[in-house]
């Protein structure tokens, strides 16, 4: 139990001890005392003046007493400051807490959860590289999937790739008719990029194409729907819902080079699944669902044959889930890919990592599912994030002005190698040691920047920014790490203590100690409540509080064995959580800096 859990629960029963009044636990507030006062934790009494018809001055004092005289091994004092109960926790318990956790290698680890949860996220399509608008959703996923198992769940990672539908038809077309047999070996392009040049050709030749028809005096809308290169790719696409043979084989095989190429991304971005499920196999299965709903009477069909579900009800429209012709949208698919997820898994909870445009969409697929009483519709949510974009502005992939994803790798760490050289911190590492710690700093830096913001909210990405040494960044935390591992190293042929009862904790050192005990709780709410951006701002806090800790506390030339011993605890602790913590980002805590 938590330290602010003890306190509400000894609070607690003191308000019953004292007054006969029962206080549910989630009514007591407990902060952290404000530095400028004399205290640890702080009761806000203003709450239980109406209740027991008492100034909240005299509550607080009356409970500061009582408290302290029943409970002296835990509350040291107390001071009460216009109604606020200042309480301050016995020396003993700090001590305790230290001895028990500072070798404890499953401190923020939760406890087994009986419940299996599925995260769903990174789903590119197959027309083109993994770019950086990506990379906030796949490394959101990623630590959302990692924070879920250091809470004690179950993790499925899962990744749904779109590998069929007009926009790879696109790029096939376009590599058809300007390619001349191109591949990934003949040309030393990376297989994902290759593919993504077609689909930026294809729209530059598209382009063309409407401006010619358009000169020639036909509208704009009608050259957009007879622009040959347009009528192709359309042409392809019915060829490949066919079957054709051909088709079916060219889209195999530039589909084989973006998966090769996907899978060198992923690696170097550090990111695995445990399932992959591609669109190709899953687009035709919620027909069947469909026709279920209509049996059911949850769905309706108008004169045209079309399928449709009311949700007027729940304030939005009446959805299309199949057309007349039978074919069916996208949302049919959806509806199709959840069941097959549930039935492979039979997870309790279906997270989907998925931008906030989807908003509306997400939400009828959700109310679908859950008028057709699909066991599919158990523990849905949707993990809405905003976008992210550069100083530059938005990103389109069509227009081949987005910023691949290994290109932005390789530029991260090529910015962490100049600061490094530039601050001088290269002695002592061979070539390939160097190489590895500025790859670690230049995808900590990254995956730091985006995950620090709260996913709901958009954000702009400064690459110069990432990377400081000296801010709210992953570099600076790796470097607290590195640098504790370094004073651990050097401690390792002292001589400590065995007892340290006679040492006096400072208050900076208390106030660390605090901060490290909440680091299972903030495991916990980062889980429940999909922010791993908790996480971010904790760690951060950790290691400012860890440098400020080392500025006027000495460890290795401390005044005695007792205040060395207690102070390399605290450091070893530390370590553990921020490797932990980052671990949890999945990013890279280096020994040395």
């Amino acid at each position: 139990m938590s330290i602010v859990a003890q306190l509400k629960s000894k609070i607690q029963a003191a308000i019953l001890e004292q007054y006969a009044l029962s206080v549910p636990f989630e009514q007591i507030t407990i902060n952290e005392t404000k530095p400028e006062f004399e205290g640890d934790y702080t009761l806000v009494t203003f709450s239980l003046s109406k209740s027991l018809s008492k100034k909240p001055d005299t509550i607080a004092e009356e409970l500061g007493t009582y408290l302290c005289q029943h409970d002296a091994t835990f509350f040291e004092s107390f001071n009460v400051i216009k109604g606020f109960l200042n309480l301050s926790i016995h020396a003993t318990w700090y001590a305790n807490f230290l001895q028990e956790n500072f070798q404890n290698s499953d401190f923020g680890q939760g406890k087994s959860v009986a419940e299996k949860i599925m995260i769903e996220y990174s789903s590119p399509n197959t027309n083109k590289p993994l770019h950086f608008g990506h990379l906030r959703n796949i490394f959101l996923g990623d630590a959302m999937a990692r924070i879920y198992k250091n809470a004690g769940f179950d993790v499925i990672k899962a990744n749904l790739i779109n590998d069929r539908g007009i926009h790879i038809c696109k790029s096939m077309i376009a590599w058809m008719q300007f390619g001349n047999g191109a591949t990934p070996e003949s040309t030393g392009i990376k297989g994902d990029h290759l593919v993504g040049d077609y689909y930026v050709r294809f729209n530059d030749e598209y382009k063309q194409q409407i401006s010619e028809l358009e000169a020639k005096g036909i509208s704009k809308e009608e050259a957009e729907k007879t622009a040959p290169i347009m009528m192709s790719a359309q042409e392809l696409l019915r060829k490949w819902e066919a079957g054709d043979k051909e088709t079916i084989d060219l889209w195999k095989t530039m589909n084989s080079w973006v998966y090769s190429g996907f899978d060198v991304s992923y690696e170097q971005l550090g990111i695995s699944f445990d399932k992959i499920y591609h669109e190709s196999d899953t687009y035709l299965l919620g027909k069947k669902i469909v026709e279920q709903g209509l049996e059911q009477g949850v769905l309706y069909k108008k004169e045209d044959n079309s399928v449709w579900i009311d949700l007027t009800a729940e304030g939005l429209d009446h959805k299309l889930l199949l057309r007349g012709d039978g074919t069916s949208v996208y949302i049919t698919q959806d509806i199709g890919t959840a069941d097959l997820k549930y039935q492979d898994f039979h997870m309790d909870r279906s997270v989907y990592v998925i931008g906030d445009e989807q908003n509306y969409h997400m939400q009828v697929l959700q109310l679908i599912l859950q008028k057709m009483n699909m066991p599919s519709a158990k523990g849905f949510y949707h993990l809405s994030y905003g976008m992210v974009e550069l100083p530059s502005g938005k990103m389109k992939s069509r227009e081949g002005t987005v910023v691949d994803a290994d290109d932005m790798v390789q530029e991260m760490k090529d910015m962490a190698q100049k600061n490094t050289e530039e601050l001088g911190k290269v002695d002592g590492y061979t070539p390939q040691e160097l190489q590895s710690l500025y790859y670690t700093l230049g995808l900590g830096a990254l995956k730091f920047y985006l995950l620090r913001v709260d996913p709901k909210k958009k954000m702009i990405f400064n690459p110069q920014e990432s990377i400081d040494f000296q801010g709210f960044t992953g570099p600076f935390v790796q470097y607290t790490h590195a640098r504790i591992s370094s004073i651990l190293r050097k401690a390792a042929d002292k001589t400590l203590s065995d007892n340290c009862a006679d040492y006096s904790l400072s208050r900076i050192e208390k106030g660390l100690l605090k901060t490290l005990e909440r680091y299972p709780d903030t495991v916990q709410t980062a889980a429940s409540e999909y922010n791993a951006s908790l996480i971010c701002n904790y760690v951060y806090q950790v290691a400012k509080e860890f440098n400020s800790f080392l500025v006027d506390h000495s460890i290795l030339k401390a005044d005695s064995v007792s205040a060395m011993t207690v102070r390399l605890q605290i450091s070893r602790l530390t370590q553990h959580i921020i490797r932990h913590a980052l671990d949890s980002l999945g990013i890279q805590s280096p020994e040395r800096m």
